[in-house]
């Protein structure tokens, strides 16, 4: 059995691509619920620069940032490998694993938009919409053909935009917003549908109220810091 063990945020789209690599790769881990609020010693202690989750911690040494940890994963234990073999389709996956950091900023915003405010919601939603628009539309990982960016096994960028397109679905939960429609992105629609239905993916999805829940949470802290100050 191997010495591995996660600290991190259950609902965090990072979390959740370091559990998902772990479940896909067999590995069996402790997990660490840490608290966003009142960080444990021993993950200070593990990443004294960011301060963040996620973290792996394996025999006693950490590695920090999620994809740098999923990538580690990946090169020690090759069962279902999730980096591509040839050299260009691993930097073309590269690549859209990097913008799907973009993302996740531009989906931010949407936790604290005001639902009443027409203008600065609508500006919210486009900036979201452009990103998503450029991958339904350039990237050529997602073909019509595949169900995964991966072809038929789910890869580094399934896991990567998975995780991302996790968090903008409870967004649009959470302020009643429309982001991901059908219509305007028809593929991205359909692969995130056959991604949330493979068994270990389903299995391993933060609960769609809880999240919520954390995340009305997370919005009305800051709102009550903010009006204090």
């Amino acid at each position: 059995m191997e010495d591995l063990k996660l600290h991190g945020f259950w609902y965090s789209p990072f979390t959740m691509r370091v559990v998902w690599t772990l479940k896909l790769k067999g590995l069996a881990y402790e997990n660490i619920e840490e608290d966003r609020y009142n960080k444990s010693p021993q993950l200070l202690e593990y990443n004294p620069v960011h301060k963040k989750t996620p973290v792996l911690v394996h025999g006693g040494k950490p590695i920090c940032e999620s994809m740098i940890i999923v990538q580690y994963i990946d090169e020690l234990w090759p069962q279902n490998p999730l980096v591509p073999h040839d050299p260009y389709d691993r930097a073309q996956a590269r690549f859209w694993v990097a913008y799907s950091e973009q993302l996740f900023s531009a989906v931010v915003p949407l936790i604290y938009v005001d639902i009443a405010d027409d203008e600065e919601k609508e500006k919210a939603i486009e900036k979201v919409q452009k990103l998503l628009k450029d991958v339904e539309d350039q990237c050529v990982l997602l073909d019509d053909e595949k169900k995964f960016f991966g072809g038929d096994n789910i890869n580094i960028v399934d896991i990567a935009f998975g995780s991302m397109i996790k968090f903008l679905v409870t967004m649009e939960d959470l302020n009643k917003l429309k982001v991901l429609e059908v219509e305007k992105f028809p593929r991205l629609h359909s692969w995130f549908n056959n991604f949330k239905n493979v068994s270990i993916i389903k299995e391993n999805l933060p609960n769609r109220e809880k999240m919520c829940a954390i995340m009305k949470y997370i919005r009305e802290r800051k709102r009550e810091l903010q009006s204090s100050n």
